[in-house]
């Protein structure tokens, strides 16, 4: 992932405008944290006044009033409790849907080039296990964090009031806890970040296993890969059992300083009251302000807990925020295509060099070098050439997927890079080398991008589909497994040529598209498929090896090492 990344808590400034979308409810339930808190600490108090009046032989009638009270005050205090708990709570699993949405709507303007350097499973854990981590300082960090603070604010205002020197004592032992909050709070975030950095590389590991299971099944690597999945999810362990003693050794140091201060308020103030310094009620009070002073500080270590871990998370997170697609939409006014009326798209390479994106200080290796051709409107053109020679790379160019660092490409004579990608992309047609289906009925990935469905069915006729679509259990609404995996790869193949031509687009682009078909096979899908671009006034420019195959074309390039060795027209001999 890209680097660098916000140090510690600075992070977590991403959160923000997240949050600041709820931040009337988020004010609301603050309100009932502090409002708790300030009716909370009214309990000692009224505690203190009923030991005075006891002591005082008060009657009983005032006793009965105080403890009314204390009733109906432990009664708000619940319901306001309940209320933060339930506001701030909602706000966080909120942002958390919003974070998801932004994140993967980011992640798909992303282009090829950043999901070649990141594994999925890695982005998966962040979109998942990482938001998760977040979620938490949205709700439950803040609620305790301002319910750590209010409470102590108000317990150190009620032992201020009953005795200085008393709580100057309480307090003694706690000026050591910025040091050890600081000192364990950056440990925490260092091991929490390791830990789901690993738990990346691990989910990169089970999804590739599993979506690659009949390669290791075919190889007899079972055992391999569950050993292999073993020592991932024993380092995992380890790192969580470091982070665990770390967590481990906060809570007791925290509990420490803060008994350390009761020590001292038991030994002193109990000598205090036995000298007749202060009320018994006065020290029972003290008593329980210093215990609502040291839960919170108990708590606190759970607060920068949660904090260092959403913020390990937040860095992670905003790697995938910061990224940047290097393909894009003109800024500004962007140009327009001329109306194609019943011809297709006319398409011109001009001088175009492309190599795929290298790192700093690395020698580029080009891929395709000063190639240019043209492409007539309602044309058919194969591109024929070796493994490598960069097929793929050309087609890949024409939508889009990359830009070429030399020379110029051109549909109907408008340069594609001035087109907005939504216009350039919705006149295309697009038939990968390796299909993708979706976990879905067949009708819908047929009817995938606003396809129409009688336009789906005619192209599943074409691309020779529909008997094996007859076959299938519930015909067009078969369930497909993932990837299509209870189609042949035949039938996924043509289901993908379907797909593009269900589009109507102007121009169709085909790498390999009869790849998994055996050449008769394939030769027929490409008759029918020029019968079909004929009938509709589309181009179509389509790669194979297969000379067979290239012969349904009007034109042919031939391809050698990136370089045009030659232009092909139909009926002629070959031309350079």
């Amino acid at each position: 992932m890209s680097k660098p990344r916000t140090s510690s808590l600075r992070a977590l400034r991403a959160l923000v405008p997240f949050v600041n979308v709820y931040r009337g409810r988020m004010a609301l339930g603050l309100a009932c944290v502090v409002g708790s808190s300030a009716i909370a600490s009214a309990i000692p108090w009224l505690l203190r006044r009923a030991i005075n009046d006891l002591n005082a032989s008060a009657p009983p009638r005032d006793l009965w009033l105080i403890a009314m009270t204390m009733i109906a005050v432990t009664c708000v205090t619940g319901l306001l409790r309940f209320q933060m708990r339930n506001i701030l709570n909602s706000i966080s699993r909120l942002v958390e849907y919003d974070m998801r949405n932004a994140m993967f709507r980011h992640l798909i303007t992303l282009d090829a080039g950043f999901f070649g350097r990141n594994r999925t499973g890695d982005l998966m854990a962040r979109l998942t296990n990482d938001l998760s981590a977040v979620r938490m300082v949205a709700g439950p960090a803040i609620m305790y964090l301002v319910n750590t603070i209010a409470g102590g604010v108000f317990a150190l205002i009620f032992m201020l009031r009953i005795s200085p020197q008393l709580t100057g004592v309480a307090v003694l032992p706690m000026v050591l806890l910025p040091i050890v909050m600081a000192v364990l709070g950056s440990l925490i975030h260092t091991r929490f970040e390791a830990v789901q950095e690993h738990f990346g590389v691990m989910t990169t590991h089970a999804q590739e296993n599993i979506s690659g299971a009949r390669i290791v099944r075919a190889f007899r690597q079972e055992a391999a890969e569950e050993a292999h999945f073993a020592a991932l999810n024993e380092e995992y362990l380890r790192r969580n059992m470091g982070l665990a003693k770390l967590y481990g050794l906060m809570s007791p140091g925290l509990q420490l300083l803060a008994g350390l201060g009761a020590v001292a308020v038991l030994g002193i103030g109990g000598a205090a009251t036995l000298r007749g310094t202060i009320s018994v009620g006065d020290y029972v009070a003290f008593g329980l302000y210093l215990g609502m002073l040291t839960w919170p500080l108990i708590a606190l270590g759970w607060v920068i807990n949660l904090f260092q871990r959403g913020a390990a998370s937040m860095n992670r997170i905003n790697d995938i925020v910061r990224a940047t697609a290097s393909v894009t939409s003109p800024a500004g006014r962007a140009a327009t295509l001329p109306p194609h009326g019943n011809n297709g798209r006319a398409l011109e390479f001009r001088d175009v060099s492309y190599h795929y994106p290298v790192g700093d200080g690395e020698s580029p290796r080009w891929v395709l070098r000063n190639i240019s051709f043209s492409v007539r409107a309602g044309a058919t053109v194969g591109v024929v050439g070796a493994t490598g020679s960069g097929k793929s790379a050309l087609m890949d160019l024409i939508p889009r997927f990359w830009n070429p660092q030399e020379g110029q490409i051109l549909l109907d004579g408008v340069p594609i890079e001035t087109l907005p990608l939504d216009v350039l992309r919705s006149t295309i047609g697009y038939v990968p080398q390796e299909t993708v289906l979706f976990s879905d009925t067949i009708l819908a990935n047929l009817t995938y991008g606003g396809n129409d469905e009688a336009a789906a069915r005619e192209a599943a006729v074409v691309a020779q589909l529909e008997a094996a679509i007859v076959d299938l259990p519930n015909g067009y609404d078969t369930m497909l497994g993932e990837r299509g995996i209870n189609l042949s790869g035949g039938q996924k193949q043509r289901a993908a040529i379907a797909r593009a031509l269900a589009r109507r687009p102007k121009l169709i682009i085909a790498d390999e598209p009869t790849a998994n078909l055996d050449s008769h096979t394939g030769a027929a899908i490409l008759v029918l498929m020029r019968h079909m671009v004929e009938r509709y006034h589309i181009s179509f420019i389509f790669s194979s090896h297969d000379p067979d195959v290239i012969k349904a074309a009007d034109d042919t390039i031939f391809l050698k090492d990136g370089l045009i060795h030659g232009i092909r027209r139909k009926g002629q001999e070959d031309a350079s």
